[in-house]
């Protein structure tokens, strides 16, 4: 703003128009309505400046970003757990809550944890995944395919658009 504008020559925008203007000319009409000459885009050639009051320009850009932050929805990554003998009844809650985790468009992380004895039978484990995956496919899409972590399996699945 003012004198921290260091070009010769700028683009000065009113309600009127534009016109191009050697920067000390546009400062000498900003100091004659007492204002301040804002630099609005200083990467055009030559530099885009406006008149106006320096704080309340300030005010409307804080409030415009505050009011994108506000319309922009962050995504989470929601973990549903469970175990090598879990059973139908509780797998059946599972994916409801998994539905409506990706009712409200969230991602879903789902893990299989196996304990002991039970990790020399893998295989039933990720058969057990797949087919809670199965039951959720009218909802969901498979984001990251099933892999191992430790003693986890975990898949990461995506709402359906």
């Amino acid at each position: 703003m003012n004198e921290q504008i260091r070009v010769p020559e700028v683009f000065l925008v009113s309600d009127t128009g534009g016109e191009r203007l050697p920067t000390a000319a546009a400062l000498e009409r900003a100091r004659a309505q007492e204002l301040d000459l804002i630099e609005v885009s200083p990467k055009a050639q030559p530099p885009v400046v406006k008149i106006g009051d320096f704080g309340s320009y300030l005010y409307r850009l804080k409030k415009k970003d505050k009011q994108q932050k506000a319309h922009s929805k962050h995504t989470e990554v929601k973990v549903i757990r469970f175990g090598f003998r879990t059973d139908t009844g509780d797998l059946d809650r599972q994916a409801n809550r998994t539905r409506e985790f990706l009712a409200e468009r969230h991602m879903v992380k789902v893990t299989i944890v196996l304990r002991g004895r039970e990790l020399s039978n893998k295989e039933y484990g990720i058969t057990k995944l797949k087919k809670f995956v199965e039951g959720l496919a009218d909802a969901s899409e498979v984001d990251q395919p099933i892999k191992r972590q430790g003693n986890h399996f975990i898949v990461i699945l995506r709402p359906k658009k």
